[in-house]
């Protein structure tokens, strides 16, 4: 689409004749700027599209929603479960009424028996957007980012939306603008604050709640270790990144993966969940190429915890999963050194480097690309330098906070919210307007 659009234009301004020269960088600057416009021509066209469509089902959806909730939380499947596993038990102890709606037909949630709990799969995708623009509810909680964004607009029928973390990283490593309309953000440390002021100030933005309360899919992490069986003696190296561009498997593919395949270690290759949206050709044409290897197992179960607990060492790039590994096990990371690409990011509009780079040079062990014909070397002389326990200890108390009790804080939020939604609300007005005459 974004082809036909930048084809539309060259055909609407036809080429004139050169009377003068366009250096490099301004020519660069020249195709940024007709790039942006059909990037932007392209969204447009897209939410106008999803627009026509939302209102052909708009009669449905309302009559859906004809009933306004307090409390909905949405996920987008089974891979968020352990974020909001924790919140959902703290709401059931309670006995607070919730609507659970998901866009997984798999998703343990929907299996979580609690009286008070509605739980429903409300479709993928479009489906699940469409049902979503027409919420009512008080407050609605997700870890979907993006808000009003692209698809996923905020329904007028909802009064409050917050974001919880499920990363530790710092919030500049999300794609841009993801958190820029939530009224909201639950974070799992302190550190995480900084860059959310420094964006609303730079994008006059309205200032949003930041309570810090923990993480909670982390504390389900350590609630499962005890059940994990003793790791095997067999030496094994998980590769786990992040995706996009700047990922491991986007970037270095079997440069990387192929000296990891013919080395004596096991090999654990875990994309990213989004990988399997975004780069489905990738991962497929790598599945292809290391088939051969008898070494090489590829993992996307819903947790990461068993392919944490079976690893020796983990190599990744700017992923969360280098937090989950040495917060929970303690073992050593590699880290792949390159020239980051900030501008798909929120970072790229921030002053400072972000903690995360900063974090992972702390606790683990550059690798260049000059280095992967190397690779078993270089993973041998990094199991033996184990990080000191000082660093990991110190970031820890930044980034994970409150362990062990972010449910509970996640809960206090939202009733929180709840209730000042509901005090100003002029149905309690007119009540309170009522009782006083």
């Amino acid at each position: 689409m974004i082809k036909l659009i930048c084809a539309g234009i060259m055909i609407t301004f036809p080429a004139l004749p050169a009377f003068c020269y366009i250096d490099p960088g301004t020519g660069s600057m020249l195709f940024s700027f007709l790039t942006g416009i059909a990037v932007t021509l392209f969204f447009f066209m897209k939410n106008l599209v999803i627009k026509i469509k939302t209102g052909s089902y708009s009669g449905r959806s309302k009559a859906k929603q004809a009933k306004r909730h307090s409390i909905v939380i949405y996920s987008e499947g089974k891979q968020y479960w352990n974020v909001f596993a924790p919140v959902l038990r703290e709401l059931d102890a309670r006995k607070i009424p919730c609507v659970y709606y998901t866009s997984g037909e798999d998703d343990p949630g929907l299996a979580f028996e609690a009286p008070l709990i509605h739980r429903e799969f409300i479709g993928k995708g479009n489906t699940a957007y469409r049902f979503l623009n027409f919420l009512e509810a008080d407050i609605c909680l997700m870890t979907t980012p993006g808000l009003d964004v692209l698809q996923l607009k905020r329904s007028p029928g909802v009064s409050h939306y917050a974001h919880i973390l499920h990363a530790v990283v710092d919030t500049g490593l999300y794609r841009l603008f993801s958190f820029d309309y939530f009224d909201s953000v639950f974070l799992t440390g302190e550190h995480q604050i900084a860059g959310i002021r420094e964006l609303e100030k730079k994008r006059g933005l309205a200032g949003k709640s930041l309570p810090v309360i923990g993480c909670t899919y982390l504390d389900v992490l350590q609630e499962h270790i005890a059940a994990l069986p003793a790791k095997e003696n067999i030496k094994t190296v998980l590769v786990a990144p992040s995706w996009g561009q700047n990922g491991i498997l986007k970037r270095y593919g079997l440069a990387l993966l192929e000296p990891l395949a013919q080395s004596s270690y096991n090999l654990i290759i875990r994309p990213h969940p989004q990988s399997m949206i975004s780069e489905t050709d990738t991962v497929e044409t790598l599945k292809q190429a290391l088939s051969g290897y008898r070494n090489v197992e590829w993992n996307f179960a819903a947790e990461n915890l068993a392919a944490l607990s079976r690893s020796d060492i983990l190599i990744s790039d700017f992923s969360g999963v280098i937090f989950d590994y040495v917060f929970l096990f303690n073992r050593p990371v590699l880290y792949t050194r390159f020239e980051f690409d900030k501008r798909p990011y929120d970072l790229s509009d921030l002053d400072e480097e972000a903690w995360t780079f900063r974090a992972i040079r702390e606790i683990g062990t550059p690798i260049e690309e000059e280095s992967f014909a190397g690779i078993e070397t270089v993973l041998d002389a990094a199991i033996a330098r184990l990080k000191t326990d000082a660093a990991i200890d110190r970031l820890k108390a930044q980034a994970y906070m409150f362990r062990g009790e972010a449910g509970k804080n996640a809960v206090q939020e939202v009733c929180k919210i709840r209730d000042t939604l509901q005090a100003a609300s002029p149905e309690t007005e007119k009540k309170e307007a009522g009782t006083a005459t």
